[in-house]
């Protein structure tokens, strides 16, 4: 795909997202494109996110769980950026309804990283070591595509769906939590929707990180010290609306909250 048509199609995701707008499905257009084709795209997008004035402050990775790629029809991971526009604190109100066009929520684990990460070759030992704590999260993902018909390279271009995402305000250390066999509960407007656990994600978060860094590795590209990774949905994704509220709460680790409007 030249270069040309992927900064068009950069630039109209970028507008879509701007304009709280959905496009047809980049799939669905009659020309080839590729996972490579996509991840060039996603760049184009935040080029234009950081060219308004946002700074990358993470990554995330996305389609981990079987719920979740059952759910999109999408069956292997995927990863985006995040920045600073994107992250609220727990319990502050999240106005969904000004900035996405058809959010879901997800409980997930966030990482906060004290040393690089720069694969190939990353192990589950090196994440755990360059990891200063887990924080429990939301991600609110949204899709730039019409009624999320997506296959992976959608959602790729789109950067891997991002919206907003919240994080908890306790933190632990990763030695401190099983984090394959941690459970996590989702509560919705007080009532339970969802239980997870760790080894939802691709068996284990940790695994989740250690494929981000050795896939973007490929790319020239590292997970810097100080950055969020968000390591995938441990539960369904589940669409919501103004006037909603979720918690999520992870043994051993703590709780988030956040309430959209």
């Amino acid at each position: 795909m030249d270069k040309t048509l992927i900064n068009e199609l950069g630039d109209e995701l970028y507008q879509a997202m701007v304009q709280r707008e959905t496009v047809t499905p980049l799939t669905s257009r009659g020309f080839d494109i590729s996972v490579e084709d996509a991840y060039h795209i996603s760049l184009r997008m935040l080029e234009r996110r950081l060219a308004a004035g946002e700074r990358v402050i993470g990554k995330k990775i996305g389609v981990t769980s079987k719920a979740v790629q059952n759910m999109l029809g999408v069956h292997q991971p995927d990863f985006g950026y995040l920045t600073d526009a994107m992250v609220y604190n727990s319990g502050e109100a999240m106005p969904i309804s000004e900035k996405l066009i058809q959010p879901r929520a997800e409980g997930e684990i966030a990482f906060i990283l004290k040393k690089d990460l720069m694969g190939p070759g990353v192990t589950n030992a090196d994440v755990l070591a360059a990891t200063e704590c887990v924080i429990p999260c939301f991600e609110v993902v949204d899709s730039r595509i019409q009624d999320w018909k997506i296959k992976i390279q959608d959602t790729v271009a789109d950067n891997a769906s991002c919206g907003l995402f919240v994080l908890g305000d306790q933190a632990v250390s990763p030695r401190q939590v099983d984090l394959v066999t941690c459970g996590m509960l989702v509560e919705k407007n007080g009532q339970l929707l969802s239980t997870g656990a760790g080894a939802a994600a691709l068996g284990s978060p940790v695994n989740c990180v250690a494929w981000l860094a050795n896939t973007l590795g490929h790319f020239g590209i590292g997970l810097k010290a100080g950055e969020v990774i968000l390591s995938g949905s441990l539960v369904p994704l589940e669409p919501v609306k103004a006037g909603d509220f979720m918690r999520v709460e992870i043994g051993g680790i703590g709780s988030a909250s956040v309430r959209f409007i």
